[in-house]
């Protein structure tokens, strides 16, 4: 097949996945065309089955604020022409369904059908999509297009709630390469015997809960002796560097963004995710897999994610003294440590692109 996936080129998990998947869908195959207004961080377009196309928006005067759908649209539009692309596959939906919806109206008038997916990541229903500017918009990017996924059951249902789509919503899990994560892991080399090490990785925005996790680290280091990692980049960065500098605490790494995120969690113990809310919570799959017990929040899809007592610990948003005294009964025990550790790899299994993958293959043969 030949695929065009659209996705936002950062560091957030919707890019991810959308980079993974086309990785994956290359190596069983397919021709993948990304368009983006910059390469995607993950994106390898080495391979001959992967091909990335900017979209340059033009400077007007005229515009206080430059159309980045109509850039997208046309640029879809000349893909799918000169490719002879069979599907497009749009990872958010802001704007991205939106202009493909557009696009394959273009495409129609030339006489060429090209269905469209769209999968929707979480804040772009949650936060963007349920604004009132942008509702009608939203509800109608999802009722246009073919086939509608999500990553979450959670997220499946804030959809119908928020904007009342009777349309079938397929939940399609977020997912890891758990090939990598399994290489990564036997390179290793833990040496935490006089300390534990608790990571956080996000893009530090507020609806991650920078402060709980800074509250969180200033409680549990009264109690166990401990290494932080805080990994990623976003709006809060200086204020959690200010919390940290604030509270005096200790042995605080800040290591930036990074590609290779499973170098990192391989050596920690315990991963702490506090957010507000989680469409899926693809950061704590990814230290699951890194063999690391997660304590989250309960919100959104985590707890389809991190089970609790079992992978790792649930509990209300912002009660970190429930999260901090999860954290001390599993670091002080260390038979349950690595029992939990066992199990939350164990669980990540189940969230391995090599079983996802055929979820998608198959949503595609049906619309093409």
């Amino acid at each position: 097949m030949k695929i065009v996936i659209v996705c936002y080129p950062t560091f957030g998990g919707s890019g991810v996945l959308a980079t993974e998947l086309g990785h994956k869908l290359a190596e069983n195959g397919h021709e993948i065309h990304f368009i983006a207004y910059q390469k995607p961080v993950r994106l390898n377009a080495d391979n001959n089955k992967v091909y990335f196309h900017k979209v340059n928006v033009p400077f007007y005067p005229l515009f206080n604020f430059q159309p980045y759908e109509l850039a997208l649209s046309s640029k879809l539009v000349d893909v799918c022409l000169k490719f002879k692309i069979e599907l497009i596959h749009v990872h958010y939906a802001i704007p991205h369904a939106y202009a493909a919806y557009m696009a394959k109206k273009m495409l129609k008038s030339s006489g060429m059908n090209v269905p469209l997916v769209t999968t929707l990541h979480g804040t772009d229903i949650t936060l963007v999509g349920n604004h009132p500017f942008y509702k009608p918009a939203v509800k109608f990017s999802i009722e246009q297009s073919d086939v509608v996924t999500s990553v979450s059951e959670s997220l499946r249902q804030d959809t119908i709630d928020f904007f009342g789509v009777e349309r079938e919503i397929k939940v399609v899990s977020n997912f890891v390469d758990l090939d990598k994560f399994k290489t990564q892991l036997l390179r290793c080399n833990v040496d935490n015997e006089n300390y534990k090490v608790i990571t956080h990785v996000s893009n530090f925005r507020p609806v991650k809960n920078i402060r709980g996790v800074i509250e969180f680290f200033e409680k549990i280091s009264k109690k166990i002796k401990c290494k932080f990692k805080l990994i990623g980049e976003g709006p809060e960065l200086e204020l959690a560097k200010q919390l940290i500098n604030d509270k005096n605490i200790d042995n605080v790494q800040f290591l930036g963004n990074t590609q290779e995120v499973e170098k990192e969690l391989c050596h920690s113990d315990l991963f702490i995710l506090p957010s507000k809310t989680e469409s899926f919570g693809l950061a704590a799959l990814e230290a699951m897999a890194s063999k690391v017990v997660v304590i989250s929040s309960n919100s959104g899809g985590l707890p389809e994610v991190n089970i609790h007592s079992e992978t790792g610990y649930l509990s209300d948003y912002n009660d970190i003294n429930t999260m901090v005294g999860y954290a001390e009964s599993v670091l002080n025990d260390e038979n349950k440590l690595n029992e939990m550790k066992e199990k939350a790899f164990l669980r990540a299994q189940k969230f391995d692109i090599n079983k996802i993958i055929y979820n998608y293959e198959d949503i595609y043969k049906s619309v093409i």
